[in-house]
């Protein structure tokens, strides 16, 4: 991205995450440059490099509860087990991965009462020996990380990594985290079936108009609008909307995901906090009942190496227990929208069964008739 945005630029994409890009004459204001401007400045962002945005929907107050899940491919299944980990109906995030637990990563939202037929569908996984193993990680919502300027440097355009200054910051933060990284008490139904087909389609389009709601919705644009303000945001049914932008160079750079872990609850949460302004973040959750963080990051190869150096630092600073990550393949991803079609009379349908039939008919139809894993799923 280096050379191609300016410090503008990259302040304007910050404010769409924090404010949403609902409307660019507020964004605007708030940084006290023209809407005008605004609007010629984002057309051309979005021409030179790729730019989404996403609405990310607060999971927990709809009754739902999200699992991360390391999977690793018995050898020469990485892409069936990536078919495979849509065959469950509430995945909303499916990825290729690398490093040692080859294979890949998927993100879910369970309803509440069926975390033990999750664990139940992946375990499958492995009689079918399409998995080596399946860790899963119930997290709390992902708190996303706006910052797009921290460490760029106006002037030259470029960025820079000051991982010393950054070590300096973890112990001066202080102990409160923000909402999204505290254990929820309960996972409540909030939202009726209106706001669940809005939100759904916010996470297609968060741009899309409220007249646009009202006629897929065959409803008028005042109660798309009540149900908007009054629901989805004053409920807190929307946690933020997210930028997704390469901004470093991504013919040399990567993403991970990171599991780290913590011997205190006050250690996990200064780290958590000093990374709320870092632009290499992008997201960030806590494992529910552990010292752990699940972050994902975006940084630059030549970057890479220091940044491991500087957690094994921290470890010798008894600033963090221990790591480990993998590496996603950004070309080999799937995204699909909350599972708006389950959710009726405040409730979600959980069909074990059926998901568990659909794995087994995938499974069956893509393994040879020769391959030594047939046998468990044919007996």
């Amino acid at each position: 991205m280096s050379g191609k945005l300016d410090f503008i630029d990259l302040k304007i994409l910050e404010s769409l995450g924090v404010y949403g890009p609902r409307n660019l004459t507020d964004v605007a204001r708030r940084l006290g440059i023209p809407s005008e401007t605004c609007r010629k400045r984002l057309k051309r962002i979005s021409s030179h490099v790729f730019l989404r945005f996403h609405a990310n929907v607060y999971h927990t107050n709809l009754g739902l509860k999200k699992a991360v899940v390391f999977a690793e491919a018995v050898p020469g299944c990485e892409e069936l087990l990536f078919d495979c980990l849509k065959t469950n109906d509430f995945w909303i995030y499916v990825s290729r991965c690398y490093g040692m637990n080859e294979g890949c990563v998927g993100v879910y939202t369970i309803p509440k009462d069926h975390c033990v037929d999750f664990q139940e569908f992946l375990n499958q996984l492995k009689e079918y020996g399409v998995v080596r193993d399946a860790k899963i990680f119930w997290s709390t919502c992902f708190q996303c990380v706006h910052s797009k300027c921290n460490w760029f440097n106006e002037h030259s355009k470029t960025w820079f990594f000051p991982w010393d200054k950054w070590i300096e910051e973890i112990s001066t933060q202080g102990t409160k985290l923000p909402y999204t990284l505290i254990d929820p008490q309960d996972f409540p139904v909030m939202g009726d079936e209106i706001d669940v087909f809005i939100l759904k389609e916010l996470e297609k389009n968060p741009v899309v108009s409220l007249r646009d709601l009202g006629n897929m919705l065959r409803i008028s644009p005042q109660l798309v609008r009540y149900h908007y303000k009054k629901h989805i945001l004053e409920r807190g049914l929307l946690e933020s909307f997210e930028v997704l932008t390469f901004h470093f160079d991504p013919a040399a750079s990567d993403t991970l995901l990171f599991i780290l872990e913590f011997d205190s609850k006050e250690k996990l949460a200064r780290f958590a906090l000093s990374l709320l302004d870092k632009s290499f973040v992008g997201t960030l959750g806590k494992v529910l009942g552990k010292n752990a963080l699940i972050v994902r990051i975006y940084l630059p190869r030549n970057e890479f190496r220091e940044f491991i150096e500087i957690l094994s630092r921290l470890i010798r600073a008894d600033l963090l227990e221990r790591y480990s990550y993998v590496i996603l393949d950004i070309r080999k991803t799937s995204r699909q929208t909350i599972s708006y079609e389950y959710f009726k009379d405040g409730l979600w349908t959980y069909d074990h069964n059926k998901h568990v039939q659909k794995l087994r008919e995938l499974v069956e139809s893509n393994l040879s008739r020769e391959h030594p894993c047939r046998s468990r799923i044919t007996a």
